[in-house]
């Protein structure tokens, strides 16, 4: 996430989402009644007979619905126009659609501080470690993913037999390839590992990977050659994307484990509005732990004025709050006890 410009005193703050992560976490932090501005695509009319042109124009809109799509890694923001040119009429709905590299303008008129902090750590914090290994029976380049590109860390050189005029590439530069994976993991603290050939390649070597929590590691894609341009093409393949969902998904998997181990265990964990309002009340909430869906529900429902009191009530007491996705296991887990939980600093 790139912070362009920010005064929280008067709730303005520039953005840039730089990744589908960055889309998923401004579609927690925008709500109703926000105020977001961008260039836009608009149909116009200059005479009531005259057809609708499609323009591009600066419009600012009073935040109604906010819908998130991982598949086509889109933010569309729904809301009544109240700032637009002269030919764009105020009170009309228009919905914004943000894309990775789309700047926009959002306005609140009161961000709390775990959304502020939020924002920052977006801002701050350094993408997962992933290691791109690109190769064909000849050669293996291997690079790590930077925040903007990625750097080339090595090259090897495999040996190419021939048998009965068919190109077999030996055994042992699989394994070399795999020791080059383990030595950078180990040399660089790497997280995920993307694996990408021409043709079958990536499978053969899959067959020669014998550790599990390297296998668990490796996402395997293809590429056109096993070269550095090789390396760009995977930067834009959705392969990366997968990679950088794991990672999100994996954190909030790790969040929703602890939950349910603490509540199988009748330890310090308490779940259902109900249960965590009253541990909010008594101060004892550690980490606050909701799904998008639920937010969504008491909103629909008319709730939402009652979890924005315990959302400010845990934020002003120091916990933490984190809201997870529905889409992934941990979170349907979670909205199978009520979409709300909370990890407690002492036993209620």
């Amino acid at each position: 996430m790139k912070i362009i410009s920010q005064d929280r005193k008067h709730g303005f703050v520039r953005i840039e989402p730089e990744s589908i992560d960055d889309l998923w976490v401004l579609s927690t932090l925008i709500e109703k009644k926000d105020i977001v501005k961008s260039r836009t695509i608009r149909k116009i009319k200059v005479t009531e007979t005259a057809q609708a042109l499609k323009k591009a124009v600066n419009i600012s809109i009073e935040v109604d619905h906010v819908e998130f799509n991982e598949t086509s890694s889109t933010l569309r923001i729904t809301g009544v126009i109240i700032e637009a040119p002269e030919d764009v009429p105020k009170g009309s709905f228009h919905t914004i659609t943000i894309e990775l590299g789309n700047q926009f303008s959002l306005t609140k008129n009161q961000w709390l501080d775990f959304q502020w902090k939020t924002l920052q750590e977006s801002a701050l914090a350094p993408p997962p470690k992933i290691l791109i290994c690109v190769f064909d029976r000849e050669q293996a380049l291997f690079a790590i993913l930077q925040k903007k590109g990625h750097t080339l860390l090595g090259m090897i050189k495999g040996e190419v037999e021939k048998k009965r005029h068919q190109e077999k590439i030996k055994t042992n530069f699989y394994k070399e390839i795999i020791k080059n994976i383990q030595e950078y993991i180990a040399r660089h603290s790497i997280d995920h590992v993307i694996v990408a050939s021409p043709g079958f390649w990536k499978e053969e070597l899959n067959k020669n990977i014998t550790d599990d929590s390297l296998r668990k590691k490796i996402v395997q894609a293809t590429c056109s050659d096993a070269n550095e341009n090789a390396i760009k093409e995977i930067l834009k393949r959705p392969e990366l994307k997968e990679v950088l969902h794991m990672d999100r998904v994996s954190k909030e998997f790790e969040a929703v484990e602890k939950i349910m181990s603490e509540i199988s265990k009748q330890g310090i964990a308490v779940y259902g509005f109900n249960d965590v309002e009253q541990a909010t009340e008594l101060g004892a909430v550690d980490q606050l732990v909701l799904t998008g869906a639920f937010i969504q529900k008491t909103r629909h429902e008319e709730k939402f004025k009652k979890l924005e009191l315990i959302m400010k009530s845990v934020d002003k007491k120091k916990g933490s709050i984190m809201i997870i996705s529905s889409e992934h296991e941990g979170g349907k887990r979670l909205d199978g006890i009520g979409g709300i939980a909370a990890l407690l600093r002492f036993k209620i």
